[in-house]
Order: C-alpha cells, then sequence, then structure tokens
C-alpha cells in the first residue's frame, strides 16, 4: 500500500512521577505501543522525559544518573517488541566529566544517536545552568550509555532510507526560544521534520506563544515540527506543566493537544512530506538561504530503514474538499471581505492609471459576471465616478433562459448603471450566412432568429452539438462589448484552468478583476457581497443569481425553457475541478495522491471512486490541451497562492503533453 508521501508521527506527554525512572519508563513502553497501534512512525517524548525536568540537585547525584541510563536500555529493548518506529526520548547524560541534557533516538533496538541542549535557560524560574553544560562545551562526539555506543552531538541528522523525504532534526525546548534555533540549521542540512522534547511551564498566554513559535518555525524552515512537552506529573514547587503537544507543518497547526490533562497523553497526525519537498524546490529562498548559512557547517546523517504498513484509519488529516472556501463562516467572510476589496483595489488602479471615461462590461445574471459587476460598482464608486459611466450590456442569444435574463436586467436597474439589452441572434445568423454554415444542419436561407430559436428548441439531445453554432455567440458579444469602452473581464480561475472560454471572446478583456477566483469561491463572494455591501432589490437579485445553475448558455434551452447545457455536465462538478486544480497547482499532486484525498473528503454530493478518476481525466486532458489560452491572459489581481498568470505563478509550454499525468491514471486492465 503506497504512503502517499505521509508519515504517521506523535508527541507523546506520558504519566510521570518526578525521579521514579522505572515508573517512567513504563509509561513510556505504554505510549510507544499505544504509538504502534496507530501506525505511528515517528514518537517524541519530552525533556527528561526518563528521571523529570524537575529533579534539580538530584541531577547531580549518581544514582540517578545511573537510573537514567537503565531506563534508556530497558525503553531501548523493550521498545524494539512493542513499536517498530523511530523514537527520541529525554534523559541526563555524563559526558567529559560534564552533565548534558541530551535527547536520545532510537530505532528498533539501536541506539541512533544522542543531541544535547544547545540553549540553556538561567532566568526566572528557570536554572538549568546550574545543572549542566551546553552542548558546545562537548568535547567528546561519541558517548556510550545504555551499554551501546552512539554518535554525540547537535550536528546530528536522522536520514530514513526507505522514506527518502524523512529526515529527522532534533532540539530541545529553549533552543526554539532562541534567535536562531538549532532545527533552523539542521533544516538547512536537509532536516525535513524537526522535534522538540520540551518541559515548558505554563503562565497566562505563554500557550499561544508557543503555539506561533511552533507554527512559525515550522513555516521558516519549511518542515514538519513536533512538539511534546512534560505533562502535569512534573508540576512541583511553583511551577505547573500542562502537556502541551503540538504537531505543526510549513505554518500549519495539524493538531494540538488540550492542557492540563492527567495520565498518558499521545497527539497523533500526518504530515506530508511531498508537500514539504514541493515547497523546498520551489521556493529559490530557502536554498539560498541554505547556500549562506550552512555552508561549512558539516552534519554527521545517521540512517534508519523504516517499514512502512497498511494501518487503520489510512490518513490522520483533514482533507478539505473546498479547499478555496474556509469551512469557518467568520474565516469564510473575513476571506471574502479580503478578497472583493483586492478585487476593487487592483481595478482601481487600472482604471485611474487609464483615466477610463467609459467602462464596459457584459451581464449575463450570471455569478461570474455579477461579481465582476460588483466589484466594478464599488471601484467607481471609490473613484467618484458616476455609474452611469458603467456600460453594462447584456447581449441575450439562442441559449438565454428567461431566469438569467431577469436577473441581468433587475441587477442593472438596481445599481443604477446605463443598462442596455442588445438581442444577438439576428448578427449571429447574419455571421453563420456569411461562413456559409448550417447551424444544428438547419439551413439558414428564408430563416428569421425567432424561427431559427423556435426550432432549435426542439431539436433531439443528441444533436445538440455544434461549436461553430456556440462561438458565434461568444464573439459577437466580445466585438459589441470592445466598440463600446474599457472592458471588464469576467470569467474565473477554473474556467481558465479548463479553458473553458471562446478564444478571442469571453477569454479577453482589458482588465479581469476575477482571474484567479476559483469557482467554487465566486458563490460565496457574491452571497457575501449581497449581505455586506448590498441591500433591497440589489440583495435580492443577488441571492436570486446565487441560486441560478451554472451555465455559459450557448446552446438552446429545452421546449419548456430551462437550461440543458449544465456547465458541470461537460467539464465536471466544480468542487472537483477546484480539489483537483488546488492539489495540482498547489502542490504538485500526482493523480494517484489525488484519487486518495479526493476518497477522504466530504464533497457536497457523493462520487463513485470511477466517476472521481473519469473527472480528473477530464481535468488533465483540459488543462494541458488549454495553456495555450493562458498565455495570453489579460491582466488581473492575484488573490490568492493559486494563480495561472504566464507572468506571474504559472509558465507552461503551451504543447506540453500530458501523458505521464494520465498514465497515473491508468488501472490495471484499462
Amino acid at each position: 500500500m503506497p504512503h502517499h508521501g505521509f508519515l504517521r508521527v506523535a508527541a507523546a506527554s506520558p504519566q510521570l512521577r518526578v525521579a521514579d525512572t522505572a515508573f517512567n519508563a513504563d509509561r513510556t513502553l505504554d505510549l510507544l505501543a499505544e504509538a504502534e497501534a496507530q501506525g505511528v512512525n515517528l514518537v517524541v517524548f519530552p525533556e527528561m522525559g526518563l528521571t523529570g525536568y524537575t529533579c534539580y540537585d538530584l541531577f547531580h547525584t549518581l544514582p540517578l544518573q545511573r537510573a537514567a541510563a537503565d531506563a534508556l536500555g530497558r525503553v531501548i529493548d523493550r521498545g524494539a517488541e512493542v513499536f517498530h518506529g523511530v523514537a527520541a526520548v529525554g534523559l541526563p547524560v555524563v559526558l567529559d566529566g560534564q552533565l548534558f541534557n541530551c535527547a536520545a533516538v532510537f530505532h528498533r533496538g539501536k541506539l541512533l544517536g544522542v543531541v544535547p541542549k544547545s540553549y540553556l535557560p538561567n532566568y526566572k524560574e528557570f536554572y538549568d545552568a546550574r545543572y549542566y553544560s551546553p552542548a558546545r562545551n562537548a568535547i567528546s562526539s561519541e558517548v556510550r550509555i545504555a551499554g551501546q555506543p552512539a554518535p554525540f552531538g547537535t550536528d546530528l541528522l536522522f536520514a530514513c532510507e526507505t522514506v527518502p523525504d524523512f529526515v529527522l532534526g532534533v532540539e530541545i525546548c529553549e533552543d526554539l526560544w532562541a534567535p536562531i534555533p538549532p532545527s533552523t540549521l539542521q533544516a538547512m542540512a536537509g532536516a525535513t521534520v524537526l522535534a522538540n522534547l520540551s518541559a515548558s511551564n505554563e503562565v497566562i498566554g505563554k500557550g499561544g506563544y508557543r503555539r506561533q513559535l511552533v507554527g512559525g518555525q515550522s513555516g521558516r524552515c519549511v518542515a514538519g515540527y513536533i512538539y511534546a512537552a512534560a505533562g502535569v506529573g512534573e508540576s512541583t514547587t511553583d511551577i505547573v506543566f500542562g502537556g502541551h503537544c503540538i504537531v505543526a507543518e510549513n505554518g500549519t497547526i495539524l493538531a494540538e493537544s488540550p492542557r492540563f490533562r492527567p495520565g498518558n497523553n499521545l497527539l497523533v497526525a500526518d504530515l506530508d512530506l511531498d508537500h514539504l519537498r514541493h515547497d523546498r524546490v520551489q521556493t529559490n529562498s530557502f536554498n539560498d538561504c541554505r547556500g549562506d548559512h550552512a555552508r561549512g557547517r558539516m552534519f554527521r546523517r545517521v540512517g534508519f530503514d523504516l517499514e512502512l504498513r497498511p494501518r487503520t484509519p489510512a490518513l490522520l488529516r483533514a482533507v478539505d474538499a473546498h479547499p478555496f472556501v474556509p469551512q469557518d463562516p467568520a474565516t469564510l467572510k473575513d476571506r471574502c471581505d479580503e478578497i472583493f476589496h483586492t478585487q476593487v483595489a487592483g481595478l482601481a488602479k487600472r482604471l485611474s492609471h487609464i483615466r477610463a471615461t467609459e467602462v464596459a462590461i457584459g451581464v449575463s445574471g450570471g455569478l461570474d459576471s455579477t461579481l465582476a459587476l460588483l466589484a466594478l460598482c464599488k471601484t467607481v464608486d471609490a473613484l467618484g465616478i458616476p455609474r452611469e459611466r458603467v456600460k453594462a450590456l447584456t447581449m441575450p442569444g439562442f441559449g438565454t433562459t428567461g431566469g438569467t435574463r431577469t436577473n441581468a436586467l433587475a441587477l442593472m436597474r438596481a445599481l443604477r448603471v446605463s443598462g442596455r439589452e442588445v438581442d444577438i441572434r439576428a448578427m449571429c445568423v447574419e455571421q453563420m450566412r456569411a461562413l456559409g454554415h448550417t447551424p444544428f444542419g438547419l439551413p439558414l436561407d428564408g430563416t428569421t432568429p425567432e424561427t431559427l430559436g423556435e426550432l432549435l428548441r426542439h431539436l433531439p439531445a443528441d444533436r445538440r452539438s455544434d461549436l461553430v453554432f456556440e462561438n458565434v455567440q461568444a464573439r459577437v458579444r466580445t466585438s459589441l462589448l470592445m466598440n463600446t469602452g474599457f472592458v471588464i473581464g469576467t470569467g474565473d480561475l477554473s474556467e481558465l484552468a479548463l479553458g473553458w472560454c471562446t478564444y478571442n471572446a469571453d477569454h479577453m478583456s482589458m482588465y479581469n478583476p476575477n482571474v484567479s477566483i476559483p469557482k467554487t469561491l465566486v458563490k460565496f463572494l457574491v452571497r457575501w457581497a449581497a449581505e455586506n455591501e448590498f441591500d433591497g432589490e440589489t440583495r435580492r437579485t443577488l441571492l436570486a443569481v446565487v441560486a441560478t445553475e451554472i451555465s455559459p448558455e450557448l446552446l438552446p434551452p429545452s421546449a419548456e425553457g430551462t437550461i440543458v447545457q449544465a456547465t458541470e455536465g461537460t467539464v465536471g462538478p466544480y468542487e472537483l475541478v477546484d480539489f483537483f486544480l488546488y492539489h495540482f497547482l498547489r502542490w504538485g499532486a500526482d493523480p494517484e495522491k489525488m484519487l486518495f484525498l479526493a476518497d477522504h473528503a466530504r464533497f457536497d454530493r457523493d462520487y463513485t471512486p470511477d466517476e472521481v478518476r473519469d473527472w480528473l481525466r477530464v481535468f488533465l486532458r483540459r488543462f494541458f490541451a488549454n495553456q495555450f489560452k493562458r498565455s495570453c491572459l489579460p491582466d488581473g489581481p492575484k488573490v490568492g497562492t493559486v494563480s495561472l498568470s504566464p507572468r506571474g505563478d504559472w509558465r507552461m509550454p503551451s504543447d506540453a503533453v500530458a501523458r505521464v499525468w494520465l498514465d497515473g491514471l491508468e488501472l490495471p486492465g484499462d
């Protein structure tokens, strides 16, 4: 079973008795067994977890030092029976006549290495320098403990040979609080997963700051970060510990434990190593920094193997079915507010720069043109331009339905723009007649637009396909707009990805405020605008637009006047399109991984695996076939991390072949 780039990790906070190493070793083994049952590959335990962090001057006594070493030996030996992954535990280690606060990393009965703490807090409630020596004072680069020799130092990286993207770096508590944490240098040297063994106590506000530190460090290092803190059993005298465990990935908190829980606690999450590799490869400044700061710093790599097996559940990580649309209502509201005002700001700069006096926009009564019109109205308001200068055209054709036409007219009227309705059917008939084209095999001689429209309504479903018929309508509309004023585009990001736009028609404009907004988000933006920026008749019309089925309305409606050309029946459900688009562009995911993730997402409707696979084929074929349209896009504001601008985020040869990606979708026997 492929692991699809996921690594299951855990931050452990065991029940603890201060100075009772046998008890602490047993609880550590209990959590290792629990981690094995959950398919965990890496477990990180707290700072000084085998003895307790608050032993203070007892650390200088020989019995505790020996007991700590014995406890480590027991955990390593017994751990090989109950846990198949790699683990890091904390204990005091005597070397070169000094005592070091250390993390011992082991795997399947072998001690891989020992990492000492670099920065010792010695202020307020902390007295680490009273007990330990800092890492820089070490003389030896190897240590023998628990009957095993092992490399010793802060220059150790633990590299998994069976999972090439898994390279582990280890630091201890205060190291993260330093201006340049050791984990920064470890990441520069190639570590993708960072572990912190901590005994950070609790005071007001510290939990939030700790969360910021962990999340920020994972983002700066483009790494996974596992933070394991000592639990309530460590509490003594004047200080209290809460067992705050956190797992973060590249700036995002994946999982976080509640604090102050007694007993054993295990926080489990899945890191996506593919995401980390993608962003490191793509982010040249990260690698430039490596060149500046890692040069001359030699790290020793200690290899180990991981035995990856099928596990239940297959994924311990939320997969957002709608990655462009935040689930939290407050976050969604803030996101819509930010995007809408980004649209307005970008469009305002363009209109003020060219000193536009007449601005043209096509209004279909659908979502995209509605959003663009709303942004345009707010823009001219901000610039002090009367809305009458907005020349809005609704151009009904052979596929226009009564609902969208009504919405378009009502919207233009409610927004007080200069609205005009232009029936394009006669112009389209003349163009097709000039071309000698017979739409759907119907002769045009002596046919009026009205009689043609009536004939088209009764066409059988298997005859409703005529690309010239569709393109003529789209290009007539653009011609009218281009002769009216400075044209505002309306197409969205999802349509660009699919090539669902007619070249030199709705594909073209002078500026497009929607260009980097995915279809699944457009609907929420229009609804947000209705609820927050507009009222009265405008609001009622906007909510009607939101409820309208998505269609280009280029093919004739049914005899009953309803839409028959449902876009999603041709290019796929837009929630799947945007899901594929996000994972393909943002993370460079391969097809098999996209299918795996889709299987763990909760979409608005149920899809069979075959349906998802078939729509992914459609997406990939259309995406590769339509780069030539994206290579000559008009300007428009970038609003998110995913964009298809040929001048910014996405440069792709127009004639690239999709075979590598499509081959990844084929099943044996296909």
